[in-house]
């Protein structure tokens, strides 16, 4: 099975939300142990995560020895960066065994291609903004704001910012674009599926060139998507097990 997980946003709420939240998280990965072949984080993982030098923000060590578990047994672990999370260096791959990918890749399960992003980029592109992405992940402006920004400065502002831009978003054109991006690509590429994260909408959608699938947000609705020899399907977590809101065969 490969499980497909993304925007929790760690850091956003209370204290003692952000730890339900990862508890629930850690016991729906554990509920499905050893049958994971491959887990895949897709973006979005922290609202706002910069990592210095020497320094990493604090917190969510109980889902970070989740990962190094499964990394030390030989479970792959990928961790696909979002818009909200995408100053990681080398800690997650060096200490936790997880391996970072900056932008989109594709991958190769049970026979089927498929295209993997957390989606800001295909957002981007649409409206226009993919200068201030490229601007955000540039190393020159990435590196001045750590050399003049001391950590507690730095990572709060980060975290200020990534608020007030998450309370403005909306939704549902941001689905729609993705929706519209994902059909393009399987119509233009060798694909079997898209699988995309960012517009917190949970998504799977069935066509002739192929399936997309969204899987939504752990920190609103614990949703996400597991793939398996019979076909994709489309899940949620209800605290005790999850429950298949939708599947599709491929």
């Amino acid at each position: 099975m490969i499980l497909f997980v993304s925007d929790m946003h760690f850091g956003r709420g209370p204290r003692a939300a952000e730890r339900d939240k990862e508890r629930a998280l850690i016991a729906c990965l554990e509920a499905y142990g050893r049958e994971v072949d491959h887990l895949y984080l897709l973006g979005d993982v922290f609202d706002g995560y910069i990592e210095y030098r020497h320094l990493v923000p604090k917190g969510f060590v109980r889902f970070q020895a989740l990962l190094a578990r499964w990394t030390d047994r030989g479970t792959p672990v990928t961790y696909l960066l979002g818009n909200h999370d995408p100053w990681h260096q080398e800690y997650f791959s060096t200490e936790l065994g997880v391996t970072v990918a900056p932008d989109a890749v594709t991958a190769r399960h049970f026979g089927r291609r498929l295209h993997l992003a957390h989606g800001d980029a295909l957002t981007a592109a649409h409206q226009s903004r993919r200068w201030l992405r490229a601007l955000l992940r540039h190393p020159v402006p990435v590196r001045l704001y750590r050399a003049l920004l001391p950590a507690d400065l730095g990572l709060g502002l980060a975290r200020w910012v990534s608020r007030r831009l998450h309370d403005r978003d909306d939704e549902t054109p941001v689905a729609r674009i993705l929706r519209t991006q994902a059909h393009a690509l399987l119509r233009h590429q060798t694909l079997d599926g898209v699988v995309l994260a960012h517009s917190h909408v949970p998504a799977l959608q069935d066509s002739p060139q192929g399936v997309y699938a969204n899987t939504g947000t752990w920190c609103k609705g614990h949703t996400f998507v597991c793939l398996g020899e019979n076909g994709m399907h489309l899940r949620q977590w209800n605290g005790e097990r999850a429950r298949v809101i939708e599947s599709v065969p491929m």
